[in-house]
């Protein structure tokens, strides 16, 4: 069902991020990056493909799940539905979290984050190999909690289009709103390179979460946010994009000496020194 809800919005999201290309030089008084542009409409297709050759796989796991669940949340009524879009925002915040921390998990998560410029059309840049890395196995707790599948993947859905929005530059800080919600400001300290930035704002929809485990980061206006990888990456070929870390991480654990340095490169924390003898 996730992937149904987003490859039907996804013409839609292309169109709204191409709208905004066009009226990019008045709004940011410079030129869009449309090579960038492309590429991450080319990576979005290409998720597009793997969503609907995969998705079936997915599903099926989680029915699996669900067939051993001890209880059911009854999500035809209203505290079983707010209680299923919580329980996707706790979980999608670790499974953000991780994918930042694990560096397994972020070969797929650094496609989203390798843009230099912060548009719309970066929230549709989304990795191809999460059923490799394992990226979904966070959430299978919650058909054993007692979610449906169909729920679960549903309310996942609308976290991720939420998300669409505050991919921008343009939207300026909310108020009483930035201490709550994943705004468009609080979004931007999360795909900033900085130093003093790096891996805050895991949030979806809300920033509770980060407030509450200590990972929140307001947007300083004495430090604007740079975008893009700690290394930037230029390419504009989305099969580089897609891949571009895997390789990174592969060569650096072949190069590593001993099994502790190459485990420590596949799994420790993304920038961990590479150790050779």
């Amino acid at each position: 069902m996730t992937q149904h809800i987003l490859l039907m919005a996804l013409p839609a999201l292309v169109a709204i991020g191409l709208l905004e290309a066009l009226f990019w030089r008045r709004l940011r008084g410079s030129a869009y990056p449309w090579g960038e542009g492309f590429a991450s409409i080319g990576v979005a297709i290409g998720q597009a493909v793997k969503r609907i050759l995969a998705g079936g796989i997915v599903l099926a796991l989680f029915m699996a799940v669900w067939q051993v669940r001890p209880w059911t949340v009854p999500l035809d009524t209203a505290w079983g539905l707010a209680l299923l879009l919580l329980a996707v925002e706790f979980v999608y915040y670790w499974h953000h979290r991780l994918h930042h921390r694990v560096r397994w998990f972020w070969a797929t998560h650094a496609v989203h984050h390798s843009p230099n410029h912060l548009t719309f059309l970066t929230a549709v840049r989304l990795g191809w190999t999460s059923e490799i890395s394992g990226g979904f196995l966070p959430f299978l707790v919650l058909p054993l909690l007692g979610f449906h599948p169909i729920g679960v993947f549903g309310a996942l859905a609308l976290n991720l289009l939420y998300q669409f929005w505050i991919h921008t530059e343009t939207v300026p800080r909310l108020g009483w709103l930035e201490y709550v919600l994943n705004t468009p400001s609080n979004h931007r300290v999360h795909h900033a390179s900085n130093e003093r930035y790096l891996d805050r704002n895991f949030g979806g929809v809300l920033v509770v979460f980060d407030r509450l485990f200590g990972t929140y980061a307001a947007e300083a206006a004495e430090e604007p946010c740079r975008y893009g990888l700690t290394t930037p990456l230029v390419s504009t070929n989305p099969v580089t994009i897609a891949f571009h870390e895997w390789r990174a991480m592969l060569r650096d654990a072949r190069r590593a000496q001993g099994w502790r340095a190459k485990a420590r490169m596949l799994f420790g924390p993304p920038g961990a020194p590479l150790e050779t003898r």
